[in-house]
């Protein structure tokens, strides 16, 4: 129990660290997402060092310049006779956050003459890494957004088809059934290429939030409305319904807040499922276009077969999405496991 509870903790603290570093991308980020060095298209990653070439020990890290060599692979080779200290804590280009505060303060950067690109670069010599983290803001918010607008919905249908039942009960749980046997990636495909295409950047976020989040609610929908039933037959539920209680009084006081647990589980299952959704939906062209960063954007590069030979580094940000999606999963089979424990 106490490995298990540890488990969860470091779980939580890695989910923790990683949503704190997205939301502060401006500050973990060397750049700005949209910053071009057009002399640098697909570099590799540059790995930061503490010992030269000549084995002197630098007290602070540095990364070497690159030269363009079309006989290497990358197109790149490393300039050993250029280092470029790494500053901490040093000013930079302006950044907001969470669109309220702005600052010019960055973790790390290098001189101006020099370039530092720790995940490389894309075909415009932006910094992927820089990219990845401004891109996590609109991917997470998407994903958290409509999550919460599935689960929101599932609350609503789900408790109503169980508190009341009969007649509503079958209407919203055939709605229920119908939607679970919808193939949902292709019905996401369908309904974002009917919707028109000259629309802007933030209409077109939030579209994708509505047909993400409306398509998902009959899972959560159908698990509320059993934890309903169940909890409207308990005896303090009767009881307060004896004294007259008024339905809405018994729902929201008695009902509801026995589903909580399912609704935890439920938000942590749908947020990596609709970060995945919104990724292949701006990956495949239909999501959130340039300039707006996302990490579908990331990926598209990954189209072109040149791409896929040579640059290696640009599946890095896909593989690090891997242990982000395996510690949600984590964390739901967690909670549900506690809800069966509580439950038996």
């Amino acid at each position: 129990m106490m490995k298990q509870r540890r488990k969860l903790w470091i779980t939580l603290s890695f989910l923790a660290a990683f949503h704190l570093a997205v939301l502060f991308a401006g500050f973990f980020a060397p750049y700005n997402f949209s910053t071009q060095n057009r002399d640098f298209p697909f570099a590799p990653p540059m790995r930061a060092h503490f010992v030269d070439t000549q084995g002197k020990f630098h007290l602070r890290p540095f990364v070497y310049g690159l030269r363009l060599d079309p006989a290497a692979l990358s197109g790149f080779t490393t300039d050993f006779a250029r280092i470029y200290p790494v500053r901490f804590f040093a000013g930079g280009p302006r950044y907001s956050i969470v669109g309220l505060f702005s600052s010019s303060l960055h973790l790390f950067e290098v001189d101006s003459t020099g370039r530092i690109f720790l995940l490389g670069s894309d075909g415009y010599g932006r910094d992927q890494f820089s990219r990845f983290l401004y891109g996590g803001q609109l991917s997470l918010l998407a994903g958290l957004l409509a999550a919460a607008l599935s689960v929101g919905i599932g609350i609503a249908i789900g408790a109503l088809a169980g508190f009341y039942g009969g007649w509503i009960d079958d209407v919203l749980m055939r709605g229920a059934e119908l939607f679970l046997a919808l193939p949902w990636l292709y019905l996401l495909l369908a309904v974002r290429s009917a919707l028109p295409l000259h629309v802007s950047e933030s209409q077109v976020f939030l579209l994708l939030i509505c047909v993400i989040g409306l398509i998902g609610w009959s899972r959560p929908g159908r698990l509320i409305r059993g934890a309903v039933l169940s909890a409207k037959e308990r005896n303090f539920v009767l009881a307060a319904r004896g004294f007259g209680a008024s339905d809405l009084f018994l729902l929201r006081r008695h009902v509801l807040p026995q589903t909580y647990g399912i609704i935890l589980t439920q938000l942590a299952l749908l947020f990596p499922q609709y970060i995945l959704a919104e990724v292949t939906l701006t990956f495949l062209g239909l999501g959130v276009g340039e300039p707006m960063p996302s990490w579908g954007s990331l990926f598209a590069p990954l189209q072109q077969y040149a791409v896929l030979v040579s640059d290696w580094w640009m599946f890095v940000p896909a593989l690090i999405l891997v242990p982000l999606f395996l510690a949600y999963y984590f964390v739901a089979d967690t909670l549900q496991e506690r809800l069966k424990s509580v439950a038996l």
